[in-house]
């Protein structure tokens, strides 16, 4: 598995952040308004990858007081770190979507709320991409001196 570029995420999240922008020009005022519990679950999740990545990091490079890891969990992590980056792109893209539409109707009350649960949740999801590159950078195995994998860690 090769690590997660920044630019796919970035062409992703403004893909979908357009269309859901498109969309909304038709539909917005046909759905409801935007939950806000978004935000603590997305900040959760990029805490849970974040506190991940310190843990897991400690135990590759065989910090003091820290078991062995496991091949196989490392490798999880890396995966779920990597889905976890790509998700936290399109919903942030759909949020963004949601953003650039009601800062236009500002002056309303609903579309003033939308614009800061939307914003509020736009921002959790850029926090989940973080600590996902975070968690998926802690997965890597540490170098030697020549700049090569250290054998001992695999």
């Amino acid at each position: 598995m090769k690590p997660t570029k920044p630019l796919p995420l970035v062409g992703i999240f403004v893909v979908v952040g357009l269309l859901t922008w498109a969309l909304l020009q038709r539909s917005y005022s046909m759905l409801p308004t935007v939950p806000w519990t978004a935000i603590p679950t997305v900040l959760l999740l990029a805490a849970g990858e974040l506190i991940s990545g310190v843990g897991t990091r400690n135990r590759i490079r065989r910090r003091p007081g820290t078991k062995p890891v496991e091949p196989l969990a490392v490798a999880r992590l890396a995966a779920l770190a990597k889905a976890s980056a790509y998700a936290g792109a399109v919903f942030g893209g759909v949020f963004a979507g949601f953003v650039l539409h009601v800062t236009q109707m500002l002056e309303q009350a609903i579309p003033l709320r939308d614009f800061y649960v939307t914003g509020g949740s736009l921002l959790a999801c850029v926090a989940l991409v973080c600590a996902a590159l975070f968690l998926e950078y802690c997965c890597r195995i540490p170098k030697d001196e020549q700049g090569q994998p250290d054998e001992q860690q695999r």
